[in-house]
């Protein structure tokens, strides 16, 4: 694992994630399959890293959503996920059509997953720790 956030390569995308949630963790794994450029770095939001960053951006306020920090932006809930698809190998780019769909009504459906996600998927006891072929993709603090 990388040390702190200033870490991140420049040109690279850092998504802060909840490293206790199945189906985060999960979404994480289907990332990492699906980056052969490497473009994606993670780090919990439970990490101090990911916590430095969102005193930056206080407008955010609790944060219970993926976060994508990209080119000095910090994107939260569908956007976030939009635009990781967008860098994705396969057919997962074309899911960008759905930012024709206004943002309340994509959150509106995110923010219903996100409440569920541990009733649906369940959560770990531990905060997700990357397997070794891929840690030097994961900053921590």
């Amino acid at each position: 694992m990388q040390k702190g956030l200033l870490e991140v390569p420049k040109g690279k995308g850092l998504i802060l994630f909840d490293g206790y949630c199945n189906l985060c963790n999960g979404a994480v794994q289907f990332i990492i399959k699906r980056d052969p450029k490497e473009h994606f770095r993670f780090s919990s939001l439970s990490w101090p890293p990911a916590q430095t960053l969102l005193e930056k951006h206080r407008e955010f306020g609790e944060v219970d959503s993926i976060l994508l920090f990209e080119d000095g932006e910090l994107y939260q809930k569908s956007t976030a996920a939009l635009k990781i698809a967008g860098r994705l190998s396969g057919l997962w780019p074309l899911m960008k059509v759905f930012f024709i769909v206004p943002r309340f009504l994509r959150d509106l459906v995110y923010d219903f997953i996100a409440r569920n996600r541990y009733r649906w998927f369940g959560k770990k006891d531990t905060c997700m720790m990357p397997e070794k072929k891929v840690d030097h993709l994961f900053i921590e603090g």
